[in-house]
């Protein structure tokens, strides 16, 4: 499995720092200088012959090579033509009519920093040029250039920087390539190192239930099993703190005088708004994943936001779905973390199920009104996780993911028969720290039970999943 360990690294002495920060501007220039290369060629501009492969990228490189190591400096380059390539594959994907993957136009990939702001201190380096120790005083070191240990009188052939805190994934069978940035907001360098950890997994779940899953805004997951179990997770307090948070951006983004587009506060608060978002995303994936393996689910079926957005398409939830809860960013995530649950997750077609009537199998007259669902028939109940069980009802034991057949009422029945009579919902909120269970379930709140973890601004080493 791909994992990341992310944590912050102190260097020991203020000359260590120094080298450091020559590494990353030196790194960042050479990233501009190919980037500007290939973009003056992407666009067509004069005295820039060929494609944006004929940049003699090559030359650039041992530019830097004194500085960074030929290791570090060989790397930038492949991470800008990774870059690259990434983007012409998104715009192939974009004017793809049958793929609808990309809706928005790509752009090529940026500078790192500009004229007015200096460079962004940014860098990579090979996985085999560096190396990272974990214990009670966990350390990195990684190669630097000659050039650069002369100017800092540094016989060391390697800076060694001070790792804090513990990794997420400290036992791994390879490394990739090491990202390093200063965090200006925080004043702390940080690094990313990619790892692949062992594919053993927690036991496989003891049975092979279903469950589905219906993801939105006002409520982020509606979740019915073949157990009778359902979840609701709300989202409204945090939808509203990101509303509170956004609009607080807004009002300093409007005091900045012409021509500035940020400050150090306002980007201290759109970090605060992705760390709160995150923090809340990666322990809703890792509660419910833990119930889900507890009830012996091992497959998880979720919608593909596609059907759903051209068919109830809205300004205030295109926001909440997109910018708010970041679906794709959510989604990857549950995949991610469901690997070490050995639960797999399906992506089907959800089309409708927000507002098909699981009575009658209506969806022309029913009714919903925020998060009641009712029709004509007499039905009336939770829209979501109505909408979740209709889902899980569609395609459990179905080799098909197009629900044409959805008022075949034979096939109907003989679905209805795999999944269990609902037991009473069990809510939960968001108390900033985890998930905990509403007054209104049918067991009471549980209590906080280490508030010490609480995730903070504090330069301490964490791993995303």
């Amino acid at each position: 499995m791909k994992r990341t360990n992310t944590f912050a690294v102190r260097p020991l002495t203020d000359d260590d720092e120094q080298v450091l920060r020559d590494l990353l501007d030196a790194s960042a220039a050479l990233w501009n200088e190919i980037n500007y290369q290939r973009l003056m060629r992407y666009n067509d501009e004069d005295g820039f012959d060929g494609d944006v492969w004929e940049a003699d990228t090559g030359a650039l490189e041992g530019k830097y090579k004194g500085v960074l190591g030929a290791s570090t400096a060989q790397t930038v380059r492949r991470a800008n033509t990774e870059a690259w390539r990434s983007f012409f594959r998104l715009k192939k994907k974009f004017h793809d009519e049958s793929n609808n993957s990309v809706t928005e136009y790509p752009e090529p990939p940026g500078f790192r920093g500009n004229e007015d702001d200096g460079r962004v201190l940014k860098g990579v380096v090979r996985k085999d040029a560096y190396t990272v120790e974990w214990g009670d005083r966990s350390r990195l070191e990684m190669v630097v250039g000659k050039e650069l240990r002369d100017k800092h009188s540094s016989p060391k052939s390697r800076l060694r920087l001070e790792v804090v805190g513990d990794p997420n994934w400290p036992d791994y069978e390879d490394q990739g390539r090491l990202e390093l940035w200063y965090d200006e907001t925080d004043c702390t360098f940080r690094a990313s190192q990619p790892v692949t950890v062992s594919e053993e997994t927690r036991d496989a779940p003891l049975a092979d239930h279903k469950a589905a899953l219906d993801i939105g805004a006002n409520n982020l997951v509606a979740c019915t099993t073949t157990t009778g179990e359902q979840y609701l997770y709300e989202g409204r307090e945090l939808f509203q703190r990101f509303r509170e948070t956004t609009r607080e951006i807004s009002r300093l983004q409007s005091k900045l005088r012409e021509g500035r587009y940020s400050s150090e506060r306002i980007r201290r608060l759109y970090r605060k708004r992705t760390r709160r978002r995150d923090h809340a995303q990666e322990a809703l994936c890792r509660d419910l994943l833990e119930r889900l393996h507890a009830e012996g689910v091992d497959t998880v079926y979720i919608g593909g936001l596609t059907d759903v957005l051209k068919t109830h398409w809205s300004v205030e939830t295109n926001a909440k779905t997109h910018n708010f809860w970041a679906f794709k960013q959510f989604t990857e995530r549950l995949v991610c973390t469901a690997e070490e649950y050995g639960i797999s997750v399906e992506v089907r077609s959800e089309a409708w199920t927000s507002q098909e009537c699981p009575q009658c199998g209506g969806t022309d007259q029913t009714i919903r009104h925020q998060d009641t669902l009712t029709c004509p028939c007499g039905f009336e109940g939770h829209a979501d996780l109505t909408a979740s069980e209709t889902f899980l009802r569609r395609h459990q034991n179905s080799e098909s993911s197009d629900w044409r057949t959805r008022h075949d009422v034979s096939r109907q029945r003989q679905t209805e028969k795999a999944v269990r009579p609902m037991a009473r919902p069990v809510r939960f909120e968001w108390d900033s720290h985890e998930w905990l269970e509403s007054p209104r379930s049918h067991r009471p709140k549980g209590q906080r039970t280490d508030p010490s973890t609480v995730h903070c601004d504090r330069n301490v080493a964490s791993g995303k999943s």
